[in-house]
């Protein structure tokens, strides 16, 4: 999922870079009311334990890889834009310090995974949790995923420093996920699960029900 540099269009990358930086910015100021006592602590709990789950990856054809993201868990427990805040923190390390992914690729990577994946997986739940808590949380996992892979697929495909066309890149990056999403989203609903029973108060997307309202949305 994390794009390395040079798999990039400068135009593609650029785009990427001020998609992220206006959701990022907005997350920014719409989380400040959000941070609390228990809330502060919690956001760091959830960026650790998806930063050590993001350093597992599985090599897939076409020079792109899969690994656990997490951004729909996040985007569940802490809500939309402490979810974004948390997913951006992971892959902004994970570039500096380990080079998980380009720094002129960054902005690609931050949408994919600290945007895309947190709001789509976090959207998911709130729509399906009325049906069943737990298969919502399955559902949120497993869509984000794909849809970030979609994203990143369309990214590389659009560019032509990249080996693949755009045919190639999405087919090779939604199916791989779509089947690895399974996973993700076994372990999205597992762990939201054990939260939810015990500590149904820390569930941001549980218990917020105007997160997404025009209001007060992004």
């Amino acid at each position: 999922m994390h794009i390395p540099d040079g798999f990039l269009d400068p135009w593609v990358a650029g785009l990427f870079w001020l998609g992220s930086g206006i959701v990022i910015g907005i997350a920014v100021r719409r989380a400040r009311g959000e941070l609390g006592d228990e809330r502060t602590p919690l956001l760091g709990v959830v960026a650790a334990g998806i930063f050590a789950a993001q350093m597992l990856n599985w090599p897939i054809p076409g020079g792109t890889s899969a690994h656990f993201v997490g951004g729909a868990f996040a985007g569940i427990l802490l809500g939309p834009y402490l979810g974004v805040l948390a997913m951006s923190a992971v892959v902004t390390i994970q570039a500096l310090v380990f080079g998980d992914g380009g720094i002129i690729a960054l902005g690609a990577n931050l949408f994919a995974m600290a945007v895309v994946d947190v709001l789509v997986g976090y959207a998911l739940f709130r729509a399906l949790r009325g049906v069943h808590e737990t298969g919502a949380a399955f559902v949120a996992g497993w869509g984000a995923i794909t849809v970030s892979a979609l994203v990143v697929g369309v990214g590389i495909g659009l560019s032509s420093a990249f080996a693949y066309e755009l045919s190639t890149t999405v087919l090779i990056m939604v199916v791989g996920h779509a089947l690895l999403g399974l996973v993700e989203g076994a372990i999205t609903a597992a762990v939201y699960g054990y939260v939810a029973d015990a500590r149904p108060d820390l569930v941001l997307g549980r218990l917020d029900d105007d997160s997404l309202s025009p209001e007060v949305g992004l």
